[in-house]
Order: structure tokens, then C-alpha cells, then sequence
């Protein structure tokens, strides 16, 4: 659930279930809101499992598991993922690395089966696997000025600029770790974490000390995330392998093997994926359903992974999986049984103050 639900039902807020998690869908507006963070900024409680992994061996264990090289400096993080020996994706986590432990950040209802199935697999290492979910809260800070936002009320630190970074200091009175994220919303984004006892202060003071900020919810985080052309695990990155996305941010083709690398590297090495992701922009209203077809002539190419109505283009656009030597940029889609016609175009839909790390490149 989330950690503050008392005050965003204070503020009008309609509740929804992602990953197993109940989060904020929206405050009555969501495509207000959506201008909201791309003019100016806005603030958004994230929903996240946490895994705490604690140990003089913490750093190889968890190495040697995920798709990417775990920083071995404080204060530094990384975007990873888990692969099934098909390469295909299980999880998506951020690896930060706090000093003596390292913090993972997964889908909400991925936390506990991980430390489970971890912690089972440890055998002579000096490794501990905990749930923390309910330690802490976190807050994204999305937009052209969320950088401004976060200087003006975090004391004892300046605002990190590299993503994946982190520092350490304080806001009003509470305790927080500010982390400069991979802007995921195509807008400059931090994550403000605190322990869960300090989360009200935490989210009064974002939402309202210095530069307000415009809350909203996950429904507003979808179009976000759509115009800024990422995949998100739920709907483009379970169960596919990383290179039909171009998802090169979550890989590291040089460390040591892991689960599923034997699969991606040989993708790799071929020089292309058999398929991949793209954006089409549909001509008039009708949004297409997740998995409805994609078709050049009477070929079906592919499918819809997620449609919207982008409110900064108010027309409909979709990311689609569709053959990786398609080189028709004229498509069209399936939607209630009739053929609407699409044009593949270059991504992001929509470019903001940031481009999201999750772009694809191939």
C-alpha cells in the first residue's frame, strides 16, 4: 500500500493496484497534471520493492546474478536486470550501492520471491537477503525543473548530476538520499528516499516548501513514459529478451557470465535481435488495445505492447514489437476489428528537458 495514503486521500486522490502494490492513479485531472511536469515539475510517491543485501561478499554475489557490473563505490548505482537461461527478462532493478549493504529497487510484488530464491542460493558466502519495503518511502521529481526543485529544499549536499549517483543530506529536519535517475518520464528526475516514519514531512516538503510541485499519480506516469518512449516491465520487458528492446543501459557485455548472457551475447554478436520495439502514431481517435496486431499490407508484423492518447499530441501512439527488417514506415493496426492506419516514427514521441535511459538502441 502506499506509505502516505491518508494524505493523498486528502487531496482527491482515486487509488489503483500496480504489481500488487495500491498507488495513487490520479487526482481527478491527470492530463493537467501531465502538462504539469513537462512545463514545470511534478512529485509522484514511486512504487518499489526493496531488498536489502548486506555482507563481506554482497557485491560478487549479486554480480554475479544480474545483467550488469554492480558498482563497487559508494554513493553510485546501476540499472540491471535478472534473465531466465532463455535470456528472457524475470526482474528489473536498480543496484545502489550504500556502503555496507547494497539497496536493491525492484516491481513492487518482485521483492520477496527474489530474497526468497536468493537466499536459498547462498551457500558459503558471507551474504544476508532482507525485504524492506516497509523501511522506506520514495518520491520522484520529474520535470524541466526538477533539478531547481530538489536545490532549493535538500541541505548538506548539492543536487547529484550523473545518473544512478546519490548523496546523502537532509530535508527540513528528516533524513533523505536523493538519487539522479535515468528520467524515465523524458524529464530531469531525482528519487527522494526516506524512512517511512519521515514520509509526510518528506512529501510536504516537496509538494510545497520552495517551488511547489504539481502531485500526480501512475495513470499521469503513463503517458509520461509513452511519449518518452520507454518500456516498462509490465507491458514491454517480461519475458523478452533485452536486444529486441535495445535495452543496452541494463547490459554489460564485458563482465563475467550470469544467467541468460550466453543467449543475449549470441543476439548480440548475430548484429540484430529478430525483432524490435517502435513508436507508432495512429490517425484518428480510436486507442488500440495491448496486443492488438500490427500489419504492413496483409502481413501481420507485430503487436502493441501499450497505446495512449498522448495529451502533449493529443493522438493516439503506441509502442509495438514488430520485425526488426520491417521498412515500411506505413502500418496499420488492428482496433475493434477495423484497420487504422499508423506511421512508424523515430522515438520519443515527445522530447522533454531529459531522454530516457530505456530509449532503444540497436
Amino acid at each position: 500500500m502506499s506509505v502516505i495514503e491518508s494524505v493523498h486521500a486528502d487531496h482527491g486522490a482515486t487509488f489503483g493496484e500496480r504489481a500488487g502494490r495500491r498507488v495513487v492513479e490520479h487526482y481527478g485531472r491527470p492530463e493537467r497534471a501531465h502538462r504539469a511536469v513537462r512545463n514545470v515539475v511534478g512529485l509522484l510517491e514511486c512504487a518499489y520493492g526493496i531488498v536489502v543485501v548486506e555482507g563481506d561478499d554482497r557485491l560478487e554475489y549479486v554480480d554475479n546474478v544480474v545483467s550488469n557490473r554492480v558498482p563497487d563505490e559508494d554513493g553510485q548505482g546501476c540499472y540491471a536486470l535478472v534473465l531466465d537461461p532463455q535470456g528472457g527478462i524475470e526482474i528489473e532493478l536498480y543496484v545502489y550501492n550504500a556502503g555496507e549493504r547494497l539497496l536493491l529497487f525492484t516491481p513492487p510484488n518482485a521483492a520477496e520471491p527474489l530474497a526468497e530464491d536468493w537466499s536459498e542460493k547462498v551457500f558459503i558466502q558471507d551474504v544476508e537477503i532482507r525485504v524492506a519495503t516497509d523501511d522506506f518511502a520514495v518520491f520522484g521529481i520529474h520535470g524541466p525543473q526538477a533539478t531547481e526543485k530538489v536545490a532549493g529544499v535538500l541541505n548538506g549536499a548539492s543536487t547529484p548530476d550523473r545518473r544512478f549517483s546519490f548523496v546523502r543530506g537532509t530535508m527540513d529536519t528528516e533524513g533523505v538520499t536523493v538519487v539522479r535517475t535515468d528520467a524515465l518520464a523524458g524529464e530531469e528526475s531525482y528519487e527522494v528516499i526516506c524512512a517511512s516514519d519521515d514520509a509526510e514531512a518528506v512529501y510536504d516538503t516537496l509538494a510545497n516548501r520552495g517551488m511547489s510541485a504539481a502531485p500526480f499519480g501512475y495513470r499521469t506516469w503513463d503517458t509520461l513514459t509513452l511519449e518518452a518512449g520507454t518500456p516498462l516491465f509490465e507491458t514491454e520487458l517480461e519475458g523478452r529478451i533485452p536486444n529486441v528492446l535495445g535495452l543496452r543501459s541494463a547490459l554489460d557485455f564485458e563482465k563475467g557470465c550470469y544467467v541468460g548472457q550466453e543467449v543475449v551475447s549470441r543476439v548480440e554478436n548475430r548484429g540484430q535481435p529478430s525483432k524490435r520495439l517502435v513508436g507508432l502514431e495512429l490517425e484518428g481517435e480510436a486507442v488500440p488495445a495491448s496486443g492488438a496486431a500490427v500489419f504492413a499490407g496483409d502481413s501481420a508484423v507485430g503487436e502493441v505492447t501499450r497505446a495512449e492518447t498522448s495529451p502533449i499530441l493529443e493522438t493516439p501512439i503506441a509502442l509495438a514489437v514488430v520485425e526488426f527488417g520491417l521498412a515500411a514506415d506505413a502500418v496499420t493496426v488492428r482496433v475493434g476489428g477495423e484497420e487504422v492506419a499508423a506511421t512508424r516514427t523515430e522515438l520519443p514521441f515527445v522530447e522533454g528537458s531529459d531522454r530516457s535511459g530505456r530509449l532503444p538502441v540497436y
